[in-house]
């Protein structure tokens, strides 16, 4: 069940549902999520089985102000303070040291939270009444592409979740996520804020989740499995000049593929599927997920997409491309 999150009366049957350990969709400026009571294990172990997600993967708490923090964080490294006063509203998930006895089961038994603030309207006016962290992962089955209209989601869960819909998501990829757990910011997942904006705000160098696992560590945070962010159809990242000769090899014979590239090609086949990736970072992975789910409905069984530029700005859609070439 779809409603309008501009309708206030809708915002507080979505809140009620919550309040009651129920599941809602909702929409946030990065991607849908699926959201639960993070203070209720029960509601929590929901999400969990809704999507088919491993129970100890943690979830992202999102909260309504700032101000929440202190109920599910025992501290607050300075830095982590300078990284939310920058982004908060905005796409940036900060790691903090959990306080004992608090949303375990969204932690997915970890001494640490992840918690963000999200940049919505109909997500703050959504949090807000339900006067509660909201444990949100991306509203989609686990491992699959995360939805970034109210539609994904239904299609995902059917009518019976009821379906926030805030019109599709203008960032497009999730949020960042900052590991401020460990003394020095690492980042454990890029977004649409670049390293260099991180180490801007918080004043200090910003490490990458390579360095930790070089030294024997390896954080769990949500969306960093290396398989993740899958279409059905099989993905391949390959250089332009690479999807050029794989479609004159094929030639008109080429059938069910679905190219997804900067680079002006050339396609002999009327059943290839062919998309033009934007020259920006941010405008591409605002329609990523839409583009990938969007091949899917129309048949696609194969994937082909140009690998992204090496610059620090196509990071998030670096990642997210990756993972997805990696089911």
């Amino acid at each position: 069940m779809i409603l309008p999150g501009t309708d206030p009366q809708a915002i507080e049957q979505a809140a009620r549902r919550i309040q009651a350990g129920s599941l809602v969709g909702f929409p946030t400026e990065t991607v849908y999520g699926l959201g639960a009571d993070a203070s209720s294990d029960a509601a929590v172990a929901g999400i969990f089985a809704a999507k088919g997600r491993p129970s100890d993967h943690p979830l992202i708490v999102h909260v309504a102000s700032a101000s929440q923090v202190s109920d599910y964080a025992s501290e607050v490294p300075a830095f982590a303070q300078r990284l939310m006063n920058a982004f908060w509203p905005g796409p940036l998930t900060v790691i903090l040291p959990r306080k004992p006895g608090v949303a375990a089961a969204a932690a997915g038994g970890q001494n640490s939270i992840g918690l963000r603030c999200p940049a919505h309207p109909v997500a703050l006016a959504f949090l807000k009444a339900c006067n509660t962290g909201v444990a949100g992962p991306s509203a989609n089955r686990f491992g699959r592409v995360s939805p970034t209209t109210a539609e994904h989601v239904a299609e995902e869960f059917g009518d019976e979740l009821l379906v926030l819909d805030g019109g599709p998501c203008q960032v497009g990829i999730e949020s960042s996520i900052v590991d401020c757990t460990r003394g020095r910011p690492v980042l454990l997942r890029p977004g649409v804020l670049t390293r260099e904006q991180l180490q801007a705000a918080c004043g200090e160098p910003v490490l990458d989740k390579d360095e930790l696992q070089a030294a024997g560590q390896t954080p769990r945070a949500s969306g960093t499995l290396e398989a993740h962010y899958a279409p059905n159809a099989k993905v391949r990242l390959m250089d332009a000049d690479a999807l050029q000769t794989a479609l004159d090899v094929l030639g008109a014979e080429a059938a069910h593929i679905a190219v997804y590239a900067r680079a002006v090609l050339r396609v002999k086949s009327a059943q290839v599927l062919l998309r033009r990736m934007p020259d920006d970072a941010l405008a591409t992975a605002q329609q990523l997920f839409a583009v990938l789910r969007d091949f899917d409905a129309q048949g696609a069984k194969l994937i082909w997409i140009e690998n992204p530029p090496a610059d620090m700005a196509w990071d998030g859609v670096r990642d997210r491309l990756g993972r997805a070439a990696a089911s």
